[in-house]
């Protein structure tokens, strides 16, 4: 059984349609995001659970953002893929399967927009939907490892389905897949979603939400040496009572940055209640971190407070 690495629940994200206390899946260590459309413009009941991804994003089409619904721990099986017994592992080989609402079936969006019926089509999704997705990536190849790369091909609906658009991976493609891909491009499945999503628009985002250089044009200047990071030891470390160099460390960054104020002398070997607001305290000044300011330090923590 794989251990849980990183952060299981999404931040922000609603546990009030949660199934794995009565679908329990398999552990598992991530490393592919596989993306769905549900073909329908509400958040699906997955009957009770037995056909549920990992995560579902609703679009709020009046603020124009995603609202995300967390069904499965991230590194939990979950039961959005057809997988035949003696075939290729999909649902519990290493994946986290998220529903995008809305549709990719250019027929159904005719219709839905002819009676006036708002939805996203996601072939044609705006902006602010695309930087949603691209958030929720970052965070997975932040938190957990998973490459913002993917499949090449993403042919548009229906051409997708059943693999017409040769898009399909075979089953030694699929294992040796790491990264983002779509339902069309799994194998044992026919479904062709999320048909000809903007996967290269998305990934731009999702890497500019790192600050990750998506150019890789050759002979382009070097860019200026940024200040370097420390690699993040591991949470093992910061637990309570836990006394070590790292804890010294962070807690020198904390003064350094200016968020110390729970500190009555300064900071320690040991990690203390003291350690842990003042790592909240930093957390709730990012952006980034606002919607998981727990106090503990991870990984993206880590890289902005010695960034």
């Amino acid at each position: 059984m794989s251990t849980k690495t990183g952060p299981q629940r999404y931040a922000g994200s609603s546990r009030a349609n949660w199934y794995q206390d009565d679908q329990p899946g398999d552990a598992m260590e991530v490393n592919v995001v596989v993306l769905h459309t549900t073909e329908g413009r509400t958040l699906p009941g997955y009957g009770g659970g037995s056909s549920a991804p990992n995560l579902t994003a609703v679009p709020d089409l009046v603020a124009k953002k995603l609202r995300w619904y967390q069904h499965f721990d991230i590194e939990t099986s979950s039961r959005a893929l057809v997988n035949q017994g003696g075939g290729v592992e999909t649902n519990t080989l290493n994946v986290c399967q998220v529903e995008l609402v809305g549709t990719c079936d250019p027929k159904t969006h005719a219709k839905w927009k002819a009676a006036d019926q708002a939805h996203v089509y996601w072939p044609d999704a705006p902006d602010w939907a695309l930087k949603g997705v691209a958030r929720f990536l970052a965070w997975m190849h932040e938190e957990h490892g998973v490459p913002l790369t993917g499949p090449r091909q993403w042919p548009a609906y229906p051409t997708s389905y059943a693999g017409g658009g040769g898009q399909r991976m075979t089953g030694a493609q699929w294992t040796r897949f790491k990264g983002v891909c779509g339902h069309m491009h799994v194998p044992e499945n026919v479904h062709g979603d999320p048909g000809a999503i903007d996967f290269a628009r998305i990934l731009k985002y999702a890497k500019a939400e790192l600050d990750l250089d998506d150019d890789t044009s050759a002979e382009k200047p070097e860019p200026p040496a940024k200040p370097t990071v420390p690699a993040f030891p591991g949470r093992k470390y910061f637990r309570d009572g836990a006394s070590n160099q790292h804890v010294l460390q962070l807690g020198k960054q904390l003064v350094k940055r200016g968020f110390s104020d729970h500190y009555k002398v300064g900071p320690s070997r040991t990690w203390s209640e003291a350690d842990r607001l003042n790592v909240r305290d930093f957390q709730k000044s990012r952006k980034e971190l606002r919607g998981d300011a727990d106090g503990h330090p991870g990984p993206l923590t880590w890289r902005l407070l010695f960034s």
